[in-house]
């Protein structure tokens, strides 16, 4: 016979679970998006934690939608097949054979591990890109990168047909051009922006390898307004890689989505913390305008 004891640590859970009920009832059929990436693509455990939080949120009625990148495995594939890159003010030019690996490496092994990894896990994902229905139609960003893309174009009724089927999208950072047979490498947050804004998602989490906006004195900023992070970025706050994030955030609000939030994705269970509990994670930028959100029944 077996005894059973009142061991803390399920109280503990039990206690959490309680707690995250407003929250599960805040986030029934919201769309959430995710951008993905980062150091936890290449490890096999990180990617397994990041695939479980994405099941639970689709189990307990939230609609995920997962956008990746994928740069450090197109390294390795360009430096493999002896494809040498040029650099234009720090940014690679994707010529016709570089774009053909991006394709291969984000369209194929990235996006394919996510899903599998999704599947793995309980979840019913399904790969696509930017490509597939012309979801994200896209113009030359700057001429002298060669092709990569800003989007110009979305048509995201894929994605809701997806999510709608009970399926977890996960999308891979390639699209279309506006000219017949034309492909470009999108950026995986200006893509995750994109996707979200033409959603009207309720959150878009970028998950990166920083704790999220920090102010001088180096502690990690909360809550900000688009004021507010136009104000950082002109005294120097926000500087360096932080400012294409949070420009990316700025027009994803700007586009409809309620709020975006910087995080930290090598915090076990990040995306579960910010959605889920009262404490939140990273750094959430919001609109000052209030938008109802219908109630669902």
């Amino acid at each position: 016979m077996r005894k059973q004891t009142m061991d803390r640590d399920w109280i503990a859970t039990a206690k959490t679970l309680s707690e995250a009920l407003p929250y599960l009832q805040r986030y029934t059929g919201a769309v959430v998006v995710v951008k993905f990436g980062g150091n936890a693509m290449g490890d096999d455990e990180a990617m397994a934690e990041f695939a479980r939080d994405v099941v639970l949120m689709k189990q307990v009625g939230m609609n995920p939608v997962v956008v990746h990148g994928g740069g450090p495995m197109i390294n390795e594939m360009l430096a493999k097949l002896g494809i040498k890159s040029d650099w234009v003010r720090g940014k690679r030019v994707t010529d016709k054979a570089t774009v053909e690996v991006v394709e291969m490496i984000l369209s194929g092994l990235v996006n394919k591990r996510i899903v599998q990894a999704i599947n793995d896990q309980g979840g019913r994902a399904v790969g696509i890109s930017g490509k597939d229905d012309d979801l994200m139609v896209c113009e030359a960003d700057d001429p002298e990168l060669g092709f990569v893309g800003k989007p110009v174009e979305m048509n995201v009724q894929i994605v809701r047909d997806l999510y709608g089927a009970g399926l977890i999208p996960v999308i891979a950072p390639v699209a279309t051009g506006v000219n017949d047979n034309e492909t470009f490498n999108v950026n995986g947050d200006t893509a995750a922006g994109a996707i979200a804004g033409a959603l009207q998602a309720d959150r878009l989490l970028l998950l990166t390898d920083v704790a999220g906006v920090k102010n001088k004195a180096g502690e990690v900023i909360t809550q900000m307004s688009p004021d507010e992070v136009h104000a950082l970025i002109e005294d120097g706050t926000i500087s360096g890689g932080m400012i294409p994030k949070v420009e990316t955030a700025l027009k994803a609000v700007k586009e409809g989505v309620r709020a975006v939030v910087i995080l930290d994705g090598r915090v076990a269970n990040a995306c579960l913390l910010e959605l889920l509990t009262e404490h939140g994670a990273g750094s959430m930028i919001r609109s000052t305008l209030t938008r109802v959100k219908p109630r669902r029944r």
